[in-house]
């Protein structure tokens, strides 16, 4: 049945490609991810991540007469983890549509994360769930201006049926920069229900992030130098046994970069953002699980090897310190090639960033 709805969808993007003589689209995604953690706190696990995700698509394009361009692109998204047999492989439908004009982009379907314009923060996704959940399942939209940009995501990511709970969170976020001053921020309400027979129930979680900072690179001799400060809570709830966290605290980013060279310190502290963890885990809460801790300090230091607009690859070196003193160490090399970025955009240069999601 799978091979019948892939090979179903492949004829008809050809066919409408032929009929409509509109353009014939084409990618190629790869991200190759080793990440290695040994942990020494009581926040997450030691393990490693060493895998390659390989996401083939082709669509059909075509523009209006207002200026607006469409694309319907279809694919799957091919998961092998390293040292792993076909058991293990992970296929994910990538199939969605977009439109884009003058600055805003909007798509529809199972959307990449990789289109987002700026990757979500680490309390709202971890590493591991960004490798191994490749795509937004709902609805995106965005707009970019030489002032910063805004965007507003629907993920719908469980389906309720006999073996899973319903499960969707919508996330804003944005920035807005003015010379040196930038401001803005993220906001999510996340819901968990039940499912269709054995567990009931609901939980939420609702997450603020306003933020200010300053961004002077231009002034320096480096290629990038800011700083950005921000208050970090909400509430989360269970409805089923009547318990509710309000949280509070403050997170601070300071960034360097200069070449191929990039420096990042992450601080956190406040109460643990994530007081539902130990009962639901990562089906409630999609960020880094040490965020849980009432101080969480983390340094990257990593350097790129190769940086282009179509591929990306880099090596990084992590040093984690927690409440209690302990601290734990991430080592990450990542290479990603992007065949969209080389046909689209053979001249853009990658900004500020450690995201290959």
């Amino acid at each position: 049945m799978k091979r019948f709805i892939l090979s179903s969808l492949l004829i008809l993007l050809l066919g409408a490609s032929t009929a409509c003589a509109q353009q014939f689209l084409y990618d190629v995604d790869f991200v190759m991810d080793f990440d290695n953690h040994e942990s020494n706190n009581t926040y997450e696990k030691s393990g490693t991540i060493f895998g390659f995700r390989l996401t083939p698509s082709i669509g059909v394009g075509l523009s209006d007469s207002l200026g607006g361009s469409h694309r319907l692109m279809g694919g799957v998204s091919y998961i092998q983890p390293c040292g792993a047999n076909w058991k293990q492989v992970q296929v994910v439908p990538t199939v969605y549509y977009e439109y884009a004009m003058r600055g805003f982009q909007m798509g529809f379907g199972f959307v990449p994360y990789s289109l987002l314009i700026e990757a979500l923060p680490d309390y709202l996704r971890s590493d591991s769930l960004a490798f191994y959940y490749p795509n937004i399942q709902g609805a995106l939209f965005q707009y970019q201006s030489r002032h910063g940009h805004a965007m507003l995501m629907c993920d719908w990511r469980g389906m309720m049926s006999h073996e899973t709970r319903e499960a969707f969170r919508i996330i804003g976020g944005g920035k807005y920069q003015y010379q040196w001053f930038m401001a803005g921020g993220w906001v999510q309400m996340n819901h968990l229900s039940h499912n269709a027979d054995t567990i009931l129930g609901v939980c939420d979680d609702i997450v603020l992030n306003p933020l200010v900072g300053v961004n002077v690179g231009q002034y320096t001799p480096l290629d990038s130098l800011s700083l950005q400060i921000g208050y970090l809570g909400g509430l989360q709830r269970d409805r089923r046994y009547d318990r509710q966290y309000w949280v509070n605290g403050m997170v601070a980013e300071l960034y360097m970069g200069w070449r191929f060279i990039g420096f990042r310190n992450s601080l956190y502290w406040g109460d643990d953002q994530m007081p539902l963890y130990s009962h639901y885990g990562s089906l409630l809460n999609q960020g880094d699980p040490r965020f849980r801790a009432s101080l969480f300090n983390r340094t990257d230091l990593f350097f790129y090897i190769v940086r282009r607009s179509f591929v990306t690859c880099y090596a990084g070196w992590s040093l984690i310190v927690t409440d209690h003193g302990t601290i734990s160490n991430q080592q990450q090399v990542v290479c990603r090639f992007n065949l969209d970025g080389l046909l689209r955009h053979p001249q853009k240069k990658q900004i500020r960033t450690l995201n290959w999601r």
